[in-house]
């Protein structure tokens, strides 16, 4: 027992040491360039400033992982998982952003205490309030990374919720429109409405219009924190928003969500959460950690985010199963009739 138990800490403690190995095969573009054919350690350190001998060992930790095979004759390739990468919209980026949490995690008594700015607050300064301050280039950076990822979340939240019988959504923090944009082409008839910072619309604009629904979108620039919320919607869905932010925030955007839906109104949340009394990896550890590291928010579990829902006057709260949990959850609730 004691030996399998230590086997699995070791696993634990290897975890980091992968993910630095990943981000190395990515930011050396190794990956990229194997979906051209075998390559030798050799032929994959030319250009790299990275002596052949130490290029084997990234290639040879990346075959360990999976990530790549090693043929009868010496050379790598790509293995499924680590072509899946690739394949993944917006994975890369998100995985190179990452190295801003590596930094914050090599002190991760410093994050618990929350003592210093972190890398990832400099790097998402939009959630720490102010939003109307925020510069364009870095409402757009977070604005382009998010979209790049938002394709999966968007696919499974629609998978678990159905927008039969709403007439328009309203996405409150609503990016450059990903959500919305796969909601309206797979709802002919569905109108929307979105709501983000100033700085954010032209992104939306220019995307709706690209996938030829513009003319079914309305759109509000604002910050959710000023005001109310425009009426007008039957269903206000907050995709990737609340763990962004403290329960003071959280609880204000759902009073101004529930003032601004009619009756039997639809209130949709998706976004990585915790496991709650059986706490879990994506939601207890990452998303944890990471929102910790960024200075506000938190991975809340389901039934916290439910009773927060309740404290505005939602009822009938309810959690689809998820189709992959590390991708994002989705809870619903209705305003009572």
């Amino acid at each position: 027992m004691a030996r399998r138990d230590g086997a699995e800490i070791f696993d634990i403690l290897q975890g980091f040491v992968a993910s630095q190995v990943l981000l190395a095969l990515i930011k050396l573009e190794v990956l990229q360039d194997l979906l051209s054919g075998p390559v030798t350690a050799e032929e994959a350190a030319l250009g790299r400033q990275v002596p052949h001998d130490r290029m084997e060992a990234l290639l040879r930790a990346g075959t360990a992982l999976s990530l790549l095979k090693r043929g009868r004759d010496g050379r790598f390739s790509l293995a499924r998982k680590g072509a899946a990468i690739l394949g993944v919209p917006g994975l890369t980026d998100m995985i190179r952003h990452n190295a801003a949490f590596y930094k914050d995690m090599a002190d991760p008594v410093a994050i618990l205490r929350g003592e210093g700015e972190t890398h990832l607050a400099q790097f998402w300064p939009y959630v720490l309030g102010g939003d109307s301050d925020v510069a364009c280039d870095e409402a757009l950076r977070y604005s382009g990374l998010m979209a790049k990822s938002q394709v999966l979340v968007a696919e499974d939240t629609l998978r678990a919720v159905s927008l039969r019988g709403v007439e328009t959504v309203m996405d409150v923090g609503g990016g450059s429109g990903v959500f919305l944009s796969e909601a309206l082409w797979r709802h002919r008839r569905l109108r929307a409405m979105l709501v983000d910072l100033p700085s954010v619309i032209p992104a939306a604009e220019s995307r709706l219009a690209s996938s030829g629904i513009l003319g079914r979108v309305s759109l509000h620039p604002g910050s959710f924190r000023d005001g109310a919320l425009p009426k007008g919607a039957d269903a206000i869905s907050l995709v990737r928003v609340l763990y962004d932010h403290d329960d003071a925030t959280v609880r204000d955007l759902l009073a101004k969500a529930f003032d601004a839906l009619p009756p039997g109104g639809l209130l949709i949340i998706s976004e990585p959460m915790a496991g709650g009394a059986r706490p879990e990896r994506a939601g207890d550890i990452y998303f944890s950690f990471y929102t910790m590291a960024m200075g506000t928010g938190r991975a809340r579990s389901p039934e916290r985010i439910s009773e927060l829902c309740e404290e505005a006057g939602f009822l009938g709260s309810s959690q689809p199963r998820p189709r992959r949990p590390y991708v994002t959850r989705v809870l619903t609730c209705v305003k009572p009739v």
